[in-house]
Parts: structure tokens; C-alpha cells; sequence
């Protein structure tokens, strides 16, 4: 989850910067046809380039930006027997999947976590917690590597860098239409850009963009589940099981005050739509139907 929101907080930084640099810089001048109608290709055009520029520097900083942000230790001389033995299984999960040796690394929390990122399969970052390591069984870790493995060889963060470029476009297109008609219709604005177009061209990309996330989200859970199947296969369906059990048992209290449960807390009802990942008991469930 964590590489999730590392990724989308950097894309929708750089998206906000690249469009008010296009702004302050009258690029958005070229989207009025003599002042009195709205260019829609040139906006496109425009659209495409500040949704796919944002989406591809966040992917081009995500590996940066997750050690600086979660104070990543990469491994490079392995200075115990655990450090050892992460390489060894790393090199050959790598193997297994047909990808160049990642960077591996740990980062220091107690919480149970990993995270794969990178701009390319063969250039990924495979980092763990020190929590998972000492919480979790050697076979549990095995299986969580091979989730992220999975993760690298399926090529997601790039696949995810598109889907949200793409989302991007159009979130930004249609927020200037709407910042647009709002100007003209409502300001009655008759040359340029007045104030108003500004103000609610910024507010529409927040909102709309909160909602395409829905779209974003889904396709995260939709991978988690191959990511699963994939560290099954890496590492055998019982211990990616039993890794998913133990995250249960970490993350998810068995019964939830009725208050919170009435809320969506639980990852039910319009809450689950902004889910990366899906229920634990959900991704438990798939595996144990799943009879290959």
C-alpha cells in the first residue's frame, strides 16, 4: 500500500505543478479559438501531455522516493546471516521469474510490510520491514518476497504509471472544460481567462481526480490478486497463505466496535472502492479456491 500512495502523492504533485507552470506561462491561452470558443484538440493534446509527463516522472522517481521516504538500507555486503539469506532468495526468485536482480533492502518499523517499485522489471527495489522479519516465519517471508516478485515480473508499476497517465489526461481535460463553462457560462467572462476559470479548474481536478482514483484502485486490488497467485507459485500456496493469515492477524481485529462497522470501516460498503488492496480474507479465499 505504502508504494501506492507514495506514487499517486508524486503524481498528483507534479500534475499540479505542470499545470500551473502551463498556466503562469499563458500556454493555456492556445484552448480559446479567438477568444470565443474552447480548442478541444489542442486540449487534449495539452491534457496528454501534463497527465502522461506527471504519471511517467512519478514512476521515474519511485524507486528515489521510496527509500528516502521509508529509509531504505539497501543491502550491498550482507552483514548477517538473515541479509544472506534475503539475497540468496531474492536471486533466486529473480531467476525463477525471468527478471535481473533487483535492489534489496530493509527499512525499519515494526509493522509487517514490503514493497516492490522501480521504472522498469529489471530495475526494481524489493524492500522489507524489519517487523516482517522478526514477526513473520522464514517461510511467510519467503512467500511475501514472492508476492512483490510477482509484482516486478508482472511489470505493474509500469502498467499502473499508464492507466494513471491516462486518467490523468482526462481528469485535467475535463476540468478545464468545466472551469471553462463555468468562466464564460456563469462569469460571463468574453475575453480570456477570467479568475474564475482558474479557481474552478484547480477545485475540479481535486475532485475529479479523487474520483478516478476509484478506477486507479480497482486495478491495484485487481493485481494484488495476481500478485498472490504469483507468490504461490514462487513459493508454494500453503505458505502464501499462511503469510496472508499472519498479516490478518497484524491488520484486521477480529470483530470491530459496531460503530466503526456502520461507518464502512471494515473495507465494506463506498469505502472499499478507495481500497489498493483488497480484504485480506478476500485474497485468502481466492488462493484457497484456486486449484492450480
Amino acid at each position: 500500500m505504502m508504494r501506492i500512495l507514495l506514487f499517486l502523492a508524486t503524481n498528483l504533485a507534479i500534475m499540479i505543478v505542470i499545470s500551473l507552470v502551463f498556466n503562469v506561462l499563458g500556454v493555456g491561452s492556445v484552448l480559446n479559438a479567438h477568444g470565443t470558443g474552447l480548442d478541444l484538440t489542442a486540449l487534449l493534446l495539452i491534457s496528454a501531455v501534463i497527465g502522461m509527463t506527471g504519471s511517467v516522472i512519478s514512476l521515474a522517481m519511485s524507486k528515489w522516493s521510496a527509500k528516502k521516504a521509508m529509509g531504505v538500507y539497501v543491502i550491498e555486503h550482507p552483514q548477517d546471516q538473515t541479509e544472506q539469506w534475503l539475497l540468496a532468495m531474492v536471486q533466486r526468485q529473480a531467476q525463477e521469474v525471468g527478471i535481473e536482480m533487483p535492489e534489496v533492502g530493509i527499512f525499519q518499523t515494526s509493522d509487517i510490510n514490503a514493497f516492490a517499485t522501480g521504472m522498469s522489471k529489471n530495475s526494481a527495489l524489493v524492500a522489507v520491514s524489519s517487523g516482517l522479519l522478526e514477526q513473520m516465519t522464514a517461510d511467510e517471508v519467503e512467500a511475501v518476497v514472492g508476492h512483490e516478485m510477482s509484482h516486478v515480473a508482472n511489470g505493474d508499476m509500469v502498467t499502473m504509471a499508464l492507466m494513471q497517465g491516462v486518467v490523468n489526461t482526462f481528469v485535467y481535460f475535463f476540468a478545464t472544460v468545466i472551469g471553462y463553462i463555468v468562466d464564460k457560462a456563469v462569469f460571463k467572462t468574453e475575453r480570456g481567462n477570467g479568475p474564475a476559470y482558474y479557481i474552478v479548474q484547480f477545485l475540479a481536478q481535486i475532485i475529479l481526480g479523487i474520483l478516478a482514483s476509484m478506477l486507479v484502485m480497482w486495478f491495484s486490488r485487481y493485481r494484488e490478486f495476481r500478485a498472490d497467485a504469483g507468490g504461490a507459485n514462487l513459493a508454494g500456496k500453503t505458505k502464501m497463505i499462511s503469510a496472508l493469515r499472519a498479516l490478518q492477524r497484524a491488520h484486521e481485529p477480529a470483530e470491530l466496535p459496531h460503530q466503526l462497522a456502520a461507518f464502512g470501516i471494515n473495507g465494506g460498503g463506498v469505502s472499499k472502492l478507495f481500497m489498493s488492496h483488497p480484504p485480506l480474507a478476500e485474497r485468502i479465499a481466492a488462493l484457497e479456491n484456486n486449484n492450480a
